[in-house]
């Protein structure tokens, strides 16, 4: 029988329908016009983030292994030297979470992004632009329009030399540098880089050390990796992870302030 009870129950049922990801944009990637997707997922066990909305930036085609083993991830990586198939330093493990997400995100798990959606499930929230891929793929007007509604906004981006590079993606990004010199030549542009050192190599003129390092916070505490959304030093970081080793050697610093 239906009651007025049951359908009261129904109704919250409904409401409480749990979502784990928000696809926001799926279309032909900035970088070189093949299909990609970015997903938003809601929840992370990242402790060196923190409690941050973590977006992925991935081949709508074909698992990210794939992609990563054929180089067919420069579509999401551009030109990035750090890619695996390059073999290079970068320090994602691509079969665990991009592989998860992709996973989800092929079997409908996650809801197409609305106006409404998106102010309900990141409103306040801080938000993370490419836990997996770089933000330069995605169209530009994809981030703008996140931005209003985030608490905060951190990214880094490898494609400021790119051909098709959208400059305005500085507004939210740093630019990652290998070098000093990298480091020095995008500052004359305008940008603020995030720079990963060797562990011979110092801190420069201008630069702060990644708070996570020097005072353990996370990146939801310091939030001052959000490119040009405020005036603030360039970062730096000892490398580390399981990659270091790997990238000490390709960059090895001579001198303070050499490379």
């Amino acid at each position: 029988m239906i009651t007025l009870q049951n359908i009261r129950k129904k109704s919250v049922k409904a409401k409480s329908t749990k979502i784990n990801g928000l696809i926001l944009w799926q279309g032909e990637s900035v970088l070189d016009g093949s299909p990609i997707v970015c997903i938003a997922t809601l929840s992370t066990t990242n402790k060196k983030t923190g409690d941050m909305v973590q977006t992925w930036i991935l081949r709508s085609d074909m698992k990210p292994m794939d992609a990563s083993k054929n180089g067919l991830d420069s579509a999401i990586c551009g030109s990035c030297i750090h890619r695996h198939y390059l073999g290079g330093a970068c320090y994602v493990t691509v079969f665990q979470a991009p592989t998860a997400v992709y996973k989800a995100f092929k079997a409908g798990k996650y809801s197409m992004a609305t106006n409404e959606n998106k102010k309900q499930y990141l409103s306040g929230r801080a938000i993370r632009l490419g836990a997996y891929g770089d933000p330069s793929a995605v169209p530009f007007s994809v981030w703008a329009n996140l931005a209003p509604l985030a608490s905060a906004m951190t990214g880094y981006t490898h494609q400021i030399n790119h051909k098709n590079f959208d400059p305005r993606i500085l507004d939210f990004c740093m630019v990652s540098a290998d070098t000093p010199n990298q480091a020095r030549k995008a500052q004359k542009l305008g940008a603020r880089t995030f720079r990963v050192m060797p562990s011979n190599s110092q801190i420069m003129p201008g630069e702060l050390e990644c708070k996570a390092d020097s005072e353990g916070l996370t990146c939801i505490e310091c939030k001052l990796c959000n490119g040009n959304s405020q005036i603030a030093p360039n970062i730096a970081i000892v490398v580390h992870g399981a990659k270091s080793k790997s990238y000490e050697e390709k960059f090895q610093i001579i001198g303070r302030f050499g490379g």
